[in-house]
């Protein structure tokens, strides 16, 4: 449910437990602040835009406000009589020039140490080499940058807007500034990126073949960490229930790791991991 920081740059983050820039940390870090940014991007005058149902995750015994997301289900035929049906999300609207309303995806790209993530400083390229910046992260974030274009096609976003957000002290993980933003159509951007929607629906069609071929049971799918491969374990069925409800279903002196992999090949983009 994290975000990944720099995962397919050439040096990955290696430091390990606590440190302020272990994988994790960052993972956290990076999470909040995509969250935290996507709200405070939002105008608070109360003028919404609605959809014409209620948000299905509202409590109405919650005190809590419920960070505004908007919902849309979405139905796909992939032929053979398969239909592929998913919950994509918008994050705001906004009035384009001819007063239409346009949906928007918010993300936030963020720097934590430009030393160890690409040697480039955003308060001194932001400004004036801004291609750059993007171009490192591209590089440093292929998977996540992918991913969130893709979730923007499908959700039939007509904008997606990127916010540059860098530590105020490189080594304090807390405090965090804007620098700037920019948005981008999300096709442009696809193509900007070389990634291929017709490439990515292949590669799900390719898993749904398989998947269909296999009998009835609990399957992890999983990309190899060093190679550009995805895999899919069969898995016992009790496997990542709780610790009670394991020992009321496995019998005694079973073995809960027993993994059978079925290697499913290469894939040709970073947006299927």
């Amino acid at each position: 449910d994290l975000l990944t920081v720099s995962e397919t740059s050439s040096e990955p983050p290696q430091e390990e437990g606590n440190s302020l820039n272990s994988p994790r940390n960052l993972s956290l870090e990076a999470t909040f602040i995509n969250h935290n940014f996507s709200q405070q991007v939002l105008r608070n005058d109360g003028n919404r835009f609605k959809f014409e149902h209620d948000n299905p995750f509202l409590d109405e015994d919650e005190e809590d406000e419920v960070a505004p997301v908007g919902y849309r289900y979405r139905k796909w035929c992939l032929g053979n009589d398969i239909n592929l049906v998913a919950r994509t999300e918008h994050d705001a609207v906004q009035a384009a020039p001819n007063n239409e309303i346009q949906f928007i995806n918010i993300k936030a790209l963020n720097e934590w140490d430009s030393k160890h993530s690409g040697g480039v400083d955003w308060r001194q390229k932001l400004d004036t080499q801004r291609g750059a910046v993007l171009a490192n992260e591209l590089k440093n974030n292929a998977c996540k940058l992918a991913k969130w274009t893709v979730q923007a096609m499908l959700a039939g976003s007509d904008q997606i807007k990127f916010g540059y957000v860098s530590r105020v002290n490189v080594r304090d993980s807390t405090k965090h500034m804007i620098l700037g933003t920019q948005q981008f159509k999300p096709m442009e951007f696809a193509n900007q990126i070389n990634l291929s929607m017709d490439n990515a629906w292949g590669i799900l069609r390719c898993i749904i073949d398989i998947c269909m071929k296999l009998p009835d049971g609990k399957f992890l799918i999983m990309k190899d960490p060093n190679k550009s491969m995805i895999r899919l374990y069969d898995i016992p069925d009790n496997t990542f229930e709780s610790d009670e409800e394991e020992n009321e279903k496995q019998p005694e002196g079973e073995d809960k790791a027993n993994l059978s992999g079925l290697n499913l090949g290469h894939y040709d983009h970073p947006s299927t991991s």
